[in-house]
Order: C-alpha cells, then structure tokens, then sequence
C-alpha cells in the first residue's frame, strides 16, 4: 500500500554518511525518512577497540559539532593527532606536518567507525523529525507519472513516496543498481590488514605513514596509547601476514614500519579488507541522489573516504536549503546538478590523486624512487605547497 503523505527526502542507509544527512536536512526542517535493513551494533566503554577507524579531518569535525555529536563522540573514545610523518622506504626524504604550524590543536581525531554509527544512531532514534523504518529492504523504485515524487517499494510490500531519495547504502549500493547507474572500478588487488598493537615507545599523538614497494603501511594513534594499523599489501601477501603466529607478524610489522616506534609488543586479532577504486558515472537522477561510498570508494592511504562523505552530505544539504529558501523544487534537476558538479570533481579529482600516489609509490625503481624522496623533501621546505597540501587533507 502506497502511503499518499510524501515525505521530503527519504535516506537509505542509516551508516554514517547517511544518518549525518538525516539529521543535517531535520535540523534544517525537512521532513526525513531514514531507511535501513539492520540497527547497527551498539557501542559500550567495555568492548574492544572496533579495528575500523577513521581519520576524521577538521570539515568532517565540523559538521558533527553542528550536529551535536561530536562532544559524545570525543568524551566517549577518540584520540587527536597532532602531527603526521609520511617516508618512503627506498629513498631519503619526508613530509612532517603539525598543527602547531596551523596555530590548530590537532590535525585531526582517530575515532571508531562503530562509535561514530552508534552517537548518529541514537540522535536519530531522539529527533522528532525523522521516521526511521528498519529492519526495512527496498526492492523497486520509481518516479511518479507526475514527476513530482520518487516511490520506494519495500520487501514486506510497503511503499513509501519522497520528494528526493538518496542512496547511502554503501560500495556495493543496491539502491544504486536499481536506479542503473554504472560504476568505474579498479581493482587494486590489495588488501588492507587492520589491528591494533603495542609498541615499546609512545606515538607521540602522530599519524605515521611509511611506504614501501607494493605496500603503505599507516599507524593511527589510539588513546589508549596503542596504535591501529592499516597495512595495505598484495593479495597473497595478506594471506601470509594473516595466516603468521602472532610473535612472528608483530616481527615483520615492526621491521616494516623501520622500528620507528621500536618493537611491537602486542597486537589484538587482525581482520582484512579488499582495496578497490570505484566512482559511480553520475550522481544524480530523477528525484534521486548518490551520497557517500554509494558514490565513490577511494583507496585508503590518505584515510579520506568518510570525510569525502561528510562533505557530501554538507553539500547537498546546503544546496537542497538554499532551493527550498528562495521556494524552489528543492529536487529538481538543476538543484541536483549543483551538488553534482561540485562534488564529481572533487571526490574524482581526490579519488585519482590517491590512484596516482598509490601506483608512483608501489615502483621499486631506483630512479622513480629518488624523485619520490625528493618531491617529499621539496613539499616539507616548500611552506606554500606545505600548506596546500595540509589544507587539502583538513578539507
């Protein structure tokens, strides 16, 4: 049964990305629908550190203190770095970037994946202007014969009708796929080995970076004053390293990451992820809208995947109040090709710029890597480049 009310925007997927946008659009005044298959898993003090994290830029801050999160966020478990230290491992030459350089108190804050989730989650399930349906499926969409609403088919045989739907649902968006929007995909065919571990001396609140030939090795402090690692590496060498005791792989992560915090003392269970590129061909269509890793997956040596989300949904939000300000159909086409073109560009230009990091630092070529080492060096001396580059990563 079709309901006849139409609601303004409705969300599906409720993941981070997702439930941020809900509550930007109710804050403004919208009438949201929030659509998802399964309520996340609540976060406790108690659990274990979730070995998904994020590094969360200054913009991605930003937009959760709008929202009245990030205080719990922060008191709950989160750990500012204040400084980042990227090297290679075949040439001299380093980056070192520091928010006192940018009179800031961190460059960023390492937090939980399943945290974040969990404080949107709840201030979801608080705000009086969404309706949250989970456990729900959508099965089938179309636009009305008037144009004026999109409609959502449920599995339980529901229906729901929206003004503007968006897809938040992720990489592997179904949402996505029934609207026919197609994808560019790279495999990179790597993976990305998560943990957290132990080392015998402090992490000095620095976000680590080390590459080496075919592999980026990342160490993100925690605040419990252990580090979470994402060691992005071939197929058949995540096997391998998945597959070591646990003594002889905090070995080799130690002599991987040169020592640079000395040895690996202890490390909790590892889990791996597959590296992939993926961009969606458009983001917009008929009274519908991509959002997040629905529309684009990045590799993760710069740790921007979430952030590119966040500003997505900033994005799209300020364009969806500005139509509705001055009384227009907030989702009509042309509205929607703003918050198209601007964040095409700039999540692609991001997305090819990690590609072409990625691909320049895997050589093991003597040659390249001597320019590698020097184009770190000129970027550390260079404070205008530095500063570009510093900028970039904040958002």
């Amino acid at each position: 049964m079709t309901s006849r009310r139409v609601a303004d925007v409705a969300i599906v997927g409720a993941g981070m990305v997702g439930a941020a946008l809900a509550l930007d659009l109710a804050r403004r005044g919208f009438e949201v629908v929030l659509v998802e298959s399964r309520a996340p898993a609540p976060w406790r003090v108690e659990d274990e550190v979730d070995l998904r994290v994020v590094a969360l830029a200054a913009s991605s801050i930003a937009l959760l203190r709008r929202l009245d999160v990030w205080t719990t966020i922060a008191s709950a478990r989160a750990s500012a770095y204040r400084r980042m230290y990227v090297w290679d491992a075949l040439a001299p030459g380093s980056l070192a970037f520091d928010a006192a350089d940018e009179s800031a108190s961190a460059l960023g804050y390492i937090v939980e994946n399943r945290l974040i989730q969990s404080v949107l989650w709840q201030a979801v399930e608080r705000h009086g202007g969404i309706e949250l349906r989970c456990p729900a499926r959508v099965v089938a969409s179309e636009v009305d014969d008037n144009g004026a609403a999109r409609t959502l088919a449920f599995e339980d045989g529901a229906q729901l009708r929206a003004r503007l739907v968006v897809a938040a649902d992720g990489a592997d968006s179904a949402l996505r796929g029934l609207l026919g929007i197609e994808t560019r995909d790279r495999d990179y065919a790597q993976r990305g080995i998560v943990a957290h571990v132990a080392h015998a001396r402090a992490h000095e609140a620095t976000a680590w970076q080390r590459f080496l030939p075919d592999a980026t090795l990342a160490f993100l402090p925690l605040a419990d004053g252990r580090s979470s690692i994402v060691w992005s590496v071939a197929n058949a060498e995540a096997e391998r390293l998945l597959a070591l005791e646990d003594e002889a792989f905090r070995v080799e992560l130690g002599a991987a990451f040169d020592f640079r915090l000395g040895a690996v003392t202890a490390t909790t269970q590892r889990a791996a992820f597959p590296l992939r590129l993926r961009l969606a061909e458009r983001y917009i269509g008929p009274r519908f809208a991509l959002v997040g890793d629905a529309a684009h997956v990045v590799h993760p040596l710069a740790g921007q995947g979430v952030n590119l989300g966040f500003r997505d949904t900033v994005e799209l939000a300020n364009a969806l109040d500005e139509a509705r300000e001055r009384k227009a159909d907030f989702a009509a086409e042309q509205i929607l090709r703003r918050y198209e073109r601007r964040r095409r560009s700039d999540n692609a230009m991001s997305a090819h710029a990690f590609d072409a990091i990625q691909r320049g630092f895997a050589s093991d070529n003597p040659a390249l890597a001597g320019l590698r080492g020097a184009g770190l060096a000129l970027v550390d001396r260079v404070a205008p480049l530095k500063r570009f580059f510093a900028h970039r990563a904040a958002g």
